[in-house]
């Protein structure tokens, strides 16, 4: 029987973010969040998501009443100190790398850690395994697609092993089918390595259908959080996003967003 994953659990108190004259966080607060958990980090354009992230990344900055992880005050620490357990996945890898799918996994692993070439390409291979990419190991990543290039960025993530996995819209340039399938294995990933996850989406419905648990964000500060059934109410809904919407379930169980109208101010 495999060992129980241990599952670290992050806290986030009073968190301030301002960007030029612009106050994009304010003093936001989030519920304990445990490992094993794939949590939807939702909202408008422009109601803090992605400062959320980069801010519990140290890639912004950002003042905090609590910040830990695992009792570990992570003020004090910057973006690469905080990235030995905390790593940041942007929505896109830079373009024009001419950089094998391996070679791309082992300069991330590399960057942070000094292992030799024999553990190294061990490490490389079994995160590629993981994700089923061993069959592009050898592909250069200018020659792939928009979600064959956000699973290698997964992969650069994974290999450090992170407690906490922080993603920016990984979805936005996949198809349908890449959608849900990036969805069913970060769920499963959450799971068997007690990561905890936190991805940006805009798909209310893929929220409800794969996410463990829900941060709704209006205005820089936390609207309602929990199980997405109760985050995603017709209430939310309305103040979150201005629409009037239903959500109803489908003949499988499923609860699903409807969106009748806008909501005029």
């Amino acid at each position: 029987m495999n060992p129980e994953p241990s599952r670290s659990t992050l806290q986030v108190g009073g968190l301030s973010c301002t960007l030029g004259a612009n106050h994009v966080l304010r003093k936001l607060s989030l519920p304990a969040l445990r490992g094993g958990q794939l949590v939807a980090l939702l909202g408008r354009n422009g109601s803090g998501k992605s400062t959320l992230l980069r801010s519990i990344a140290g890639l912004v900055p950002a003042r905090a009443d609590t910040l830990m992880l695992d009792g570990e005050d992570l003020r004090p620490l910057g973006a690469r100190a905080r990235a030995a357990a905390i790593r940041y996945l942007p929505q896109s890898l830079p373009d024009f790398v001419h950089l094998t799918v391996t070679e791309a996994v082992l300069v991330a692993l590399k960057a942070r850690a000094a292992v030799s070439t024999a553990a190294a390409m061990q490490k490389a291979a079994a995160v590629l395994g993981d994700l089923g990419l061993e069959h592009l190991g050898s592909c250069f990543l200018d020659e792939l697609s928009g979600g064959q290039k956000q699973l290698v960025g997964l992969a650069q993530a994974l290999v450090h092993e992170p407690a906490v996995l922080l993603l920016d819209e990984p979805l936005a340039s996949l198809d349908l089918n890449y959608q849900h399938h990036v969805m069913q294995m970060l769920s499963g990933l959450a799971l068997a390595r007690g990561l905890l996850i936190i991805i940006v989406l805009h798909d209310l419905n893929i929220a409800l259908r794969y996410a463990n648990a829900a941060l709704l964000l209006h205005d820089g500060a936390l609207l309602a959080s929990g199980e997405p059934p109760a985050v995603i109410t017709a209430p939310h809904l309305a103040q979150a996003f201005l629409v009037r919407a239903r959500v109803e379930r489908c003949s499988q169980g499923r609860s699903n967003v409807f969106v009748d109208d806008l909501i005029q101010l």
